[in-house]
């Protein structure tokens, strides 16, 4: 777990810095359109939109682009529809990588993300031919400035988290979909602040490789991000801690 949480914490801070250049934004605006399309403008009863909108909220996006996007997914405004679908491939040593898009155009983005995959010492693999890897859960990562472990652990479990662990100065707070909101808000309730909270798609088994290597898969995952299609990316990599810092 803690190779996938490595880069989790990595991608956060990523996002920090395309925050300040506004390219999280049009990720963030798809999301929001998508789950207003999906389950109505409403993030009282649409836990989807709930989520995206406290996420955008969290990146400084001004209200007035939420509720632009929030309004263009239930037809109030005119806007373009997205489609969502997920690519499958391998990386370099068999890394498993699961990429989540939003789209217009599908057959575009899928030759663009074959083409990424072929430049980047990787290859597109049919569908399901990874999902099977992973599961989706909730993950809340506190930095350890902010409670306790058995205070953290108190809160948690009794919110309905799964497991709690830690990843260098974080706690990291492990639940399934349906408990995430819960857990989420007895942190809010405590005042315990997160550095993010989110539904991610968990690899249930790492696979090791070795430094070289592990540059190339980082390179691999790096590109499909900076996608304008590409939503999120996952892999069950485990990267060497020395890697890792270099990248951080």
């Amino acid at each position: 777990m803690s190779g996938h949480s490595k880069w989790a914490s990595i991608k956060h801070k990523k996002a920090l810095v395309d925050a300040k250049r506004g390219k999280i934004f049009t990720k963030l605006i798809r999301e929001i359109t998508v789950a207003a399309k999906a389950g109505g403008g409403d993030p009282g009863s649409n836990p989807r939109l709930r989520l995206a909108i406290s996420t955008a909220k969290s990146s400084n996006m001004p209200a007035d682009n939420i509720e632009r996007a929030v309004k263009k997914g239930t037809g109030a405004l005119e806007g373009i529809s997205y489609e969502e679908v997920v690519y499958e491939g391998y990386g370099p040593e068999g890394v498993a990588i699961y990429v989540q898009c939003l789209t217009d155009n599908k057959n575009r983005t899928a030759s663009e993300i074959r083409n990424i995959f072929s430049k980047k010492s990787g290859n597109m693999a049919g569908a399901g031919s990874v999902s099977w890897l992973f599961e989706k859960k909730g993950l809340i990562v506190v930095d350890q400035k902010q409670a306790t472990e058995d205070q953290l652990m108190e809160l948690a479990l009794s919110a309905g988290a799964e497991d709690l662990s830690k990843s260098g100065d974080k706690f990291e707070v492990m639940t399934s979909p349906s408990d995430f909101e819960a857990v989420k808000k007895a942190l809010d309730d405590a005042h315990v602040a997160y550095e993010s909270a989110d539904l991610q798609m968990i690899p249930k088994n790492l696979v090791g490789v070795d430094s070289g290597n592990a540059r190339q898969v980082l390179a691999l995952i790096e590109v499909l991000e900076d996608h304008d299609d590409v939503q999120h990316v996952y892999a069950n990599c485990d990267i060497p801690d020395e890697v890792m810092k270099e990248v951080g």
